[in-house]
């Protein structure tokens, strides 16, 4: 069977979300410092990060409860509000400002629509946080609207084939017929292989770079670039 369609996880993939968001972090502590916290940056910056990991990336409260762990000397003199919000600004200023795909990233998907490839994604999170970063990385103009799935909209998690096989079914292909790329082993490599998919590894700068899965990825690349090469084995000669 022909390649038809390519899907693409988001975070750590099309983007480096791990190194987005730790700019952003740093940021949203340096804005919050100015507004009247008592502490230095890199203890706030452990702070913050072990607050993301305890509650989620999605966890809408992380500088209140940073704060909480900090206590109350280190608002002493301050309005803790104008803190947390001096956090958020800084933090949604440097989202607006440095949230986007690579040169070598846009030029890949623009040469797979012109190679007449349906392209999607297979994302994570929350609907409108992921719908947000679709948007603003600007894949919404090589992305098949209907080939966009985030878990929190379709109610299936990425470690279920399910949301793979659904994704082959909606661009009206076998699942072989599709190729997934992304950086979670378990996830991406794992679900897609179980669903039939091709699975592709993008073995970058990302947190799961350590990981293995059960199943051995079809193909593993360092960087988008590599995907041209394995593309092409598979019929879809794209340039160099």
């Amino acid at each position: 069977m022909s390649l038809r369609a390519v899907f693409f996880d988001i975070d750590d993939t099309l983007y480096s979300s791990t190194r987005f968001a730790w700019r952003a972090r740093e940021q949203a502590v340096e804005a919050m410092i100015r507004a009247g916290l008592r502490a230095g940056s890199d203890r706030v910056l452990v702070e913050l990060q072990e607050v993301v990991v305890e509650f989620g990336s999605n966890d809408d409260r992380h500088y209140n409860r940073l704060l909480q762990r900090l206590g109350p000397e280190a608002c002493t003199g301050a309005n803790p509000a104008l803190i947390v919000m001096a956090g958020v600004i800084a933090y949604h200023e440097t989202k607006w400002r440095e949230l986007s795909i690579t040169a070598e990233a846009r030029r890949l998907l623009q040469d797979l629509v012109a190679a007449g490839v349906r392209l999607g994604v297979i994302t994570a999170g929350l609907t409108m946080k992921q719908a947000e970063k679709v948007l603003r990385l600007g894949l919404d103009d090589f992305l098949d609207p209907q080939l966009v799935f985030i878990t929190d909209q379709e109610g299936i998690a990425k470690t279920n084939p399910k949301l793979y096989r659904r994704a082959a079914a909606r661009a009206g292909l076998e699942p072989g017929q599709a190729m997934h790329v992304g950086d979670h082993p378990l996830h991406d490599v794992d679900s897609a292989k179980r669903a039939g998919m091709i699975a592709v590894l993008h073995q970058g700068s990302g947190k799961y770079a350590h990981l293995e899965g059960g199943a051995a990825p079809d193909h593993r690349i360092a960087d988008l670039e590599e995907l041209r090469p394995v593309l092409a084995t598979y019929g879809v000669d794209l340039p160099a």
